[in-house]
C-alpha cells in the first residue's frame, strides 16, 4: 500500500506545477477528497476550489514553480513527505516537510506542509 500512497502523493504534488484550474482539477479527481484540507503556515484552506485559488497564488508569485519530494513513507493511511520547492529553472528556492491522510479508498483527505516562512514573498 506504500506505493499506492506515494503515487497519490505524486499526483497531488504534480497538480502543483500545472498552470491552469482546469489541468489541476483533473488531477484533483485522482488524488483528493472533494473536502480536503490543506494547511501551512501561511494559510488553511478546506475543499477543491480554496486550494485551487491558492495554488493558482503561488503561480503568480513563483511562475513555473513546482514541488519535487526526495523522501516518503507511509502506514495506516498516512504519509509525510520531505520536498524542495523549486523555480522554473529548478533552483531550489525553499524544502519542507509534509504530513498527508488519506481515506479509506485512498484519497488525500489532509495535507499539512511545514517549512520556514522567514525570505517568502510577503504575497505568499
Amino acid at each position: 500500500m506504500n506505493s499506492d500512497f506515494n503515487t497519490i502523493w505524486e499526483t497531488y504534488t504534480s497538480s502543483w506545477k500545472l498552470e491552469t484550474a482546469e489541468q489541476k482539477r483533473e488531477l484533483f479527481e485522482q488524488c483528493l477528497h472533494t473536502d480536503c484540507e490543506y494547511t501551512d503556515p501561511l494559510i488553511k484552506t478546506r475543499g477543491w476550489s480554496e486550494l485551487l485559488n491558492y495554488m493558482l497564488d503561488f503561480h503568480k508569485m513563483l511562475p513555473g514553480g513546482y514541488f519535487e519530494t526526495y523522501y516518503f513513507l507511509a502506514h495506516n493511511n498516512q504519509s509525510i513527505a520531505k520536498w524542495q520547492m523549486k523555480d522554473a529553472s529548478n533552483t531550489v528556492m525553499g524544502e519542507g516537510v509534509s504530513h498527508g491522510s488519506y481515506t479509506s479508498d485512498g484519497k488525500l483527505l489532509t495535507m499539512t506542509g511545514f517549512f520556514e516562512t522567514t525570505g517568502l514573498p510577503a504575497e505568499l
